[in-house]
């Protein structure tokens, strides 16, 4: 008995090689994202050796031929390797990355606007009443003084550092990844 409108045999059909180049090339990307990552972060993938070993070797491969290669080879180990904790984990670093550099630009739009306006240290003052206005104030009128002269800009460095001090990065951790698989490396 034929039943023409039965789907299931397209459903068991291999996958396109359009599909298949697609995957190849998705496993590559996150080979590259790999390789980008420091030794230290790289330990922490619980990857495979064979595959940590080859996103090693291409952290020291100079020849563009060879680096190409290196990132076929890693791409086809990875086909072995269960990618959604390594991709999981990469994100992760990433929206901490985001996060902190968010962070850091707030911290020089604040020590941009000591700079430009009065206004700007009695908003931070009143926000931070902890802070030391005498030594702000002093490193305030001292970058604009270096700023003036040329000068290298020691204070404007050191406005940074106490913005740090008393505005610390609010690390929010993301709702969907269990906590107890990151490390406190």
């Amino acid at each position: 008995m034929h039943h023409y409108n039965d789907n299931t045999e397209e459903l068991n059909l291999p996958p396109s090689k359009t599909k298949i180049k697609q995957q190849m090339h998705d496993l590559q990307d996150i080979g590259e994202q790999l390789v980008g990552l420091s030794t230290d972060k790289l330990k922490q993938m619980d990857l495979p050796e064979s595959l940590f070993d080859a996103v090693r070797e291409m952290k020291r491969i100079n020849k563009f031929g060879a680096q190409r290669r290196q990132m076929q080879y890693i791409g086809r180990l990875m086909r072995d390797v269960e990618t959604a904790p390594i991709v999981a984990k990469l994100e992760a670093w990433s929206g901490k990355s985001n996060q902190h550099i968010a962070w850091l630009h707030q911290l020089e739009r604040w020590r941009d606007r000591l700079l430009e306006s009065d206004t700007a240290l009695t908003e931070l003052l009143a926000d931070h009443p902890e802070t030391d206005a005498q030594r702000l104030r002093a490193l305030v009128r001292n970058a604009i003084k270096e700023k003036e002269l040329a000068k290298p800009p020691k204070n404007y460095r050191e406005i940074f550092q106490v913005l740090r001090e008393i505005m610390p990065e609010q690390i929010s951790k993301a709702p969907d990844i269990d906590s107890s698989t990151i490390s406190d490396a």
